[in-house]
């Protein structure tokens, strides 16, 4: 979907259209959660401190995000996805991968299926969407941005290695701004740069992932459309009404997002081993601190305390914190003992 909570609230309020516009609480501590693409023009981006989006565009105007109304548009769109194919891997409320290999709408081809279904989706809730085609999930969601708005974008087999070739690799999907700094460190600024690189020294340097990075290059993705994905993690954060350093304010903190956790699980019978603690400095640097249990967390005691632990971790606080959350993931069963890892997040 394009811009999607914002072009809800521009669909949804006609004084909106054609101005920019901030899905978010424009105090002075609040962020951005989405820009309409008139906002956009300015710098103004998802994340970005309230203040700064002001600064930038001064014209701006802010919306107090309506999730329970982004979430029946979803609704909406994820039925008209199941009416063009069976395998739907969603990513996200405005975001899907569909596998429309078996052709359950009888079109003649995956271009005239994503153009019915983005005419479905502007029928059906007056909203654009854009689409990316292509043989392989990495090359679709790259080619999903190269029309937006309200366009479409094709990357057919026989172009899918020059396509990533001439790609700069900041610009890869799950490349983040850490990583493609280490990628220019080691000459690496395109993906021709990529392909010349071994399996071995693409793994020697970046560990785990530069087996991933090896087969993109070849433009190479076997991931399948998964429609039962499970979900890895749930989190929660907080931004505080003023940069913390008492820690009992920054404590209390940590365990309301526990608690918001929790309440998850309570909920859904989730059960994870590995709890996370995010950290956001005043100077809005970021930094993680992880603990794996050796086995699931099973009551909001353990989590309070398995947070509160590592919260510890930093204190006495070296600067004001911004933010804190709380993150519990490794759903799936494993063995051995308990073990600690401090880590360092983008830009830490």
């Amino acid at each position: 979907m394009d811009a999607f909570y914002a072009s809800v609230e521009q669909r949804d309020n006609p004084a909106l259209r054609g101005k920019p516009v901030a899905v978010g609480y424009g105090a002075r501590r609040g962020v951005v959660a989405a820009a309409s693409y008139e906002a956009r023009k300015f710098g103004v981006r998802s994340a970005l401190p309230s203040v700064t989006a002001m600064r930038q565009c001064p014209e701006l105007i802010f919306v107090s995000p309506r999730f329970e109304v982004y979430r029946a548009v979803s609704r909406q769109v994820q039925a008209i996805f199941a009416e063009f194919a069976d395998l739907v891997e969603p990513l996200a409320l405005d975001e899907a991968y569909l596998d429309v290999t078996a052709n359950k709408a009888e079109l003649p081809t995956a271009w005239l299926t994503a153009k019915a279904i983005r005419a479905r989706i502007l029928e059906e809730t007056g909203l654009t969407a854009s689409a990316g085609v292509s043989y392989n999930k990495f090359l679709a969601k790259l080619a999903s941005g190269q029309r937006k708005p309200n366009g479409q974008f094709a990357i057919v087999p026989e172009d899918g290695e020059a396509f990533v070739a001439a790609l700069p690799v900041a610009k890869f999907h799950g490349v983040g701004p850490a990583t493609a700094a280490r990628m220019h460190a080691a000459g690496i600024h395109t993906g021709a740069d990529l392909k010349t690189w071994s399996l071995q020294d693409l793994q020697r340097t970046f560990g785990k992932a530069g087996g991933w990075y090896h087969a993109i290059a070849q433009g190479h993705d076997e991931r399948p459309v998964n429609p039962n994905r499970e979900r890895k993690s749930s989190g929660s954060e907080t931004t505080f009404g003023e940069d913390l350093t008492d820690p009992a304010r920054i404590e209390a903190g940590v365990l309301a997002m526990a608690d918001d956790v929790w309440a998850w699980c309570e909920k859904t019978g989730g059960r994870g081993r590995t709890v996370t603690v995010k950290i956001k400095w005043s100077d809005f640097q970021q930094s993680t601190r992880s603990q794996s249990l050796p086995s699931p967390v099973a009551d909001r005691a353990t989590l309070h305390e398995a947070s509160l632990g590592l919260i510890r971790s930093v204190f006495p606080p070296t600067k004001g914190i911004r933010l804190v959350g709380v993150t519990l993931s490794n759903f799936a069963a494993a063995r051995g003992g308990a073990a600690l890892s401090l880590l360092p997040a983008e830009g830490d």
